[in-house]
């Protein structure tokens, strides 16, 4: 889509259903939004789905990248204002939400963050690894994500055909630009005290099978400072769970009483 390449912008997976609460996706490191349509299907059930898609060559930063978000979603909000918002973040995405939702914390009934990347700094390797990426020559990426696939998915969970777009994804994103989202996660921070004064429920979900981040130790952590988290565990999924064959996160919304009463009165009426 050209106009992704000029700006951030926002996906709709399937179709547009203003009656429905917003559910604003915020993607990992690839940026693309693409990589949640196996989960669409099930989210728009009881959501009108929105995936960011920041364009492939955008090197701004976290206070730039947050103003885009938000000035996306109050332009969808003036179209239908009398809907609630969920904020969902996955891996990089997670930062981006905490920055989004410190910012304008009114604008969100509920907040969801998957294997937020915010562990980064847990990794010590990761750190000074990811610091030699400049030297790393372009040809090298093609190798690069390959080998970098069985830290980042839990494979046997996930169809061939996914695999495939999965790696494609990561191939579509140039060097320039994965070395610039890494350099934002080495200087990620937010405002520990502006994510206590959160009042909404916050869902935290972790692979315990994450081989590229310690998801599990982190959720626990921001679970100790968001006032009303709440900890879902995956045991056997890995980073890139939302592609697992298994992991349906409208289900995991709907067994851990994350949907508000409307959500539910629209799902029974569908059904």
């Amino acid at each position: 889509m050209p106009e992704v390449e000029l700006k951030p912008c926002f996906l709709t997976p399937r179709r547009i259903q203003p009656e429905y609460p917003l559910f604003v996706y915020l993607p990992g490191m690839d940026g693309t939004g693409q990589l949640l349509r196996s989960q669409t299907t099930g989210l728009e059930v009881g959501f009108d789905v929105r995936c960011l898609a920041i364009p492939r060559k955008d090197l701004t930063s976290w206070e730039i990248l947050t103003s885009n978000v938000l000035d996306l979603i109050h332009a969808e909000l003036e179209k239908s204002s009398q809907r609630s918002v969920y904020l969902c973040g996955e891996s990089f995405g997670g930062c981006l939400a905490m920055k989004v939702a410190t910012q304008a914390p009114q604008l969100f009934k509920r907040m969801i963050l998957i294997n937020p990347a915010s562990a980064f700094k847990l990794r010590p390797w990761l750190n000074w690894t990811s610091q030699l990426m400049d030297i790393v020559p372009e040809c090298a990426y093609e190798i690069g994500a390959l080998g970098l696939l069985p830290f980042l998915a839990s494979l046997p969970r996930i169809s061939r055909s996914i695999r495939y777009e999965l790696l494609k994804t990561m191939r579509s994103v140039p060097p320039e630009t994965v070395n610039w989202r890494i350099s934002l996660l080495r200087e990620f921070s937010v405002d520990e005290e502006k994510l206590s004064s959160l009042k909404q429920t916050v869902l935290l979900i972790a692979g315990a099978g994450d081989r590229l981040l310690p998801s599990v130790t982190e959720v626990k952590r921001i679970a100790n400072i968001i006032p009303n988290a709440k900890t879902v565990i995956l045991p056997e999924s890995g980073h890139a769970c939302l592609l697992e064959n298994d992991v349906n996160l409208y289900q995991i919304l709907q067994a851990h009483n994350f949907l508000e009463l409307q959500e539910h009165k629209l799902h029974q009426k569908i059904l």
